[in-house]
């Protein structure tokens, strides 16, 4: 997770997954097998091995490695789901124990298990083999020689380079994967990772990955020296699809285009490939139908935003997931390899959207019904659903037929009503005119949430039903409403009520917006209940503390303001600032959030 140590509204459910002894391996990844660096006996394969290592399918899936060893009963699993990508990986020190020495049988056996099922492999290198680190572990910096990595990326690609063609450097290097870790230090493997792999396979490509959606640990990466040594970038969003329940669509909609300025600023390519090699959501161990429901829904909504928004490949973590002692894991299988909802999600998607969609427009549904049109099948399919705690009733000018989550297909006549939930649906059939207007939409800035680009402050009215205009309280459990504020609620055994979390609609503060005002309405609960807070805001350094200041002593309304100058509002762990109140005596009530623009 981030460096910083300052709390995600959702770090009690996240924290189980973030500690080393439980995150092991937060990704899926390939690797060989045998004894010698000659590569595996690809002669029976009459087509060009290449060929094997690619194809334009944006359907993934990751694995952990708790239950990684469990691949040759998962995979035939994903491949029937119609999952073509695999992240699953074993360690350096697993495979090369001691200098000079490598054991490819467990990572072989992967690879020819992979290719068996027609799933692709991406390969991660990561971590550090004992005897290559300064204090004989896996995770710590500095390296004793960075011949070492070179040697070990060297005999990766050397035996693999006919099955995998994409390698991301390290699992969430600015997390608790690297310690001592630094943008400087990430930026050399990437670069040597780079250079010893082309030499061997000019067609490989290295990617860059972070925990979260770590943009500014990518930027100062690259400012670093990875400038021109990466050919895609990965993220792990966990807490942007945590948002999606409270309508953070748009939030998500605009990690791509963050990214892209981030690239442009930099001078790399804006075209660049992105990918998500980590996301999910869980689920409890034993059924639940109401919150097994709620990962499908999760699931789904990830691949379909995602690809609208133009990332190439999206990774659900995990295949099959292990409980961190909660009774609840990740996976689309559960521990006893039954098959959740979410599995059953993911495969309606591959069958009814086929193996390659594109991303082809949008449409307001009715009143604020998300809508996302896809090429897909050599068809136009369009993916649809209700904001929260919404229902939208829509007709359609000609027969279509819809698909739920389960698979469950529907004709629906001309003009007969579709009740839109929060769960999305697929329709096939589009009537022409629809298609269209959705395609005209495609450059055009999104309709739900509002044209922030050219304003110079925004606002949300905090109350029963907050009035947001362009900012949103994420996480919005942690205050107590009345019909005129809400109130910090101390009272929760968690503590997150001593902080009330908002994100910036992306238009206003676009990657690279550096100086702001942050305005907090406020008052104390009672004249005589001292109260005050500081700001914690994300910054190109990471998330950081302002001065805190008090409330005075009145029962009158107050504007609190911080000014920021190094503003870097990405929404690294779902929300861009927030209202600390842990140094705070008492609690008090907010009535209003305003940030203005200073440059």
């Amino acid at each position: 997770m981030f460096k910083a140590e300052l709390p995600s509204p959702y770090i009690s459910r996240r924290s189980l997954l973030l500690k080393p002894k439980f995150r092991l391996a937060f990704v899926a990844i390939v690797v060989g097998s045998s004894l010698n660096a000659t590569g595996l006996n690809n002669t029976s394969v009459a087509q060009d091995p290449y060929e094997l290592r690619d194809n334009s399918s944006p359907w993934g899936v990751a694995s952990g490695a708790e239950w990684f060893s469990a691949y040759p009963v998962f995979n035939p699993m994903l491949k029937h789901a119609g999952v073509e990508w695999l992240r699953g990986f074993y360690e350096w020190n697993t495979i090369q124990p001691k200098e000079g020495y490598w054991n490819w049988t467990l990572t072989d056996r992967l690879v020819e298990n992979a290719r068996a099922n027609d799933i692709h492999l991406t390969g991660v290198f990561a971590y550090l083999a004992p005897w290559a680190s300064a204090d004989g572990g896996t995770r710590k910096f500095p390296i004793k020689n960075i011949q070492f990595w070179r040697d070990y990326i060297k005999g990766m690609v050397e035996r693999y380079h006919s099955d995998i063609k994409y390698w991301e450097v390290w699992n969430e290097f600015n997390g608790s994967f690297a310690e001592n870790g630094t943008p400087e230090i990430y930026a050399e493997l990437v670069r040597e990772a780079s250079i010893a792999a082309k030499k061997i396979d000019p067609t490989a490509k290295i990617g860059m990955s972070v925990a979260n959606f770590d943009v500014g640990f990518l930027d100062a990466a690259i400012k670093a020296g990875a400038a021109n040594y990466f050919d895609y970038i990965c993220v792990h969003p966990y807490e942007t699809l945590a948002n999606l329940p409270n309508d953070g669509e748009i939030a998500f909609l605009g990690m791509a285009a963050t990214l892209r300025k981030m690239l442009a600023s930099n001078n790399q390519p804006i075209d660049t490939p992105i990918w998500i090699t980590e996301i999910g959501s869980s689920a409890p161990v034993n059924r639940s139908d109401k919150l097994d429901e709620a990962q499908a829904i999760s699931l789904a909504k990830a691949y379909l935003l995602s690809i609208a928004s133009g990332f190439q490949r999206v990774f659900w973590f995990e295949a099959r997931g292990p409980s961190y002692g909660d009774q609840m894991d990740l996976g689309l299988i559960r521990p006893d390899m039954s098959l959740r909802p979410s599995y059953n999600a993911l495969k309606t998607l591959t069958e009814v959207l086929g193996p390659q969609p594109t991303p082809a427009g949008w449409l307001n549904v009715g009143e604020g019904g998300y809508g996302f049109l896809f090429d897909a099948r050599g068809s136009n399919i369009m993916a649809a659903w209700a904001p929260a705690k919404r229902e939208i009733n829509i007709a359609f000018a000609g027969d279509v037929q819809v698909y739920n989550l389960a698979g469950e297909k529907i004709l629906l006549a001309t003009g007969k009503m579709l009740t839109l939930k929060n769960s999305p649906v697929l329709i096939t059939d589009l009537p022409v005119a629809l298609v269209q207007e959705a395609r005209a939409n495609q450059t055009k800035a999104y309709a739900w949430g509002g044209d922030y680009a050219r304003v110079q402050m925004v606002t949300a009215r905090l109350q029963t039903a907050n009035i947001e205009s362009g900012i949103k309280q994420v996480n919005p459990g942690t205050t107590i409403p009345s019909d005129s504020s809400r109130r910090t609620d101390f009272s929760r055994s968690d503590k997150e009520g001593h902080y009330v979390y908002f994100s910036v609609d992306p238009q206003f503060t676009p990657f690279g917006t550096k100086t702001l005002e942050i305005t907090a309405v406020v008052r104390r609960t009672a004249s005589n209940k001292v109260a005050g807070m500081s700001i914690n805001y994300e910054s190109q350094k990471g998330y950081v503390n302002t001065t805190y200041q008090n409330i005075p002593e009145t029962d009158e309304w107050h504007e609190v303001s911080w000014k920021v100058s190094d503003a870097n509002f990405v929404g690294a762990w779902g929300w861009n600032f927030r209202i600390n109140a842990i140094s705070s005596p008492n609690e008090f009530l907010i009535k209003e959030i305003k940030v203005r623009k200073l440059e």
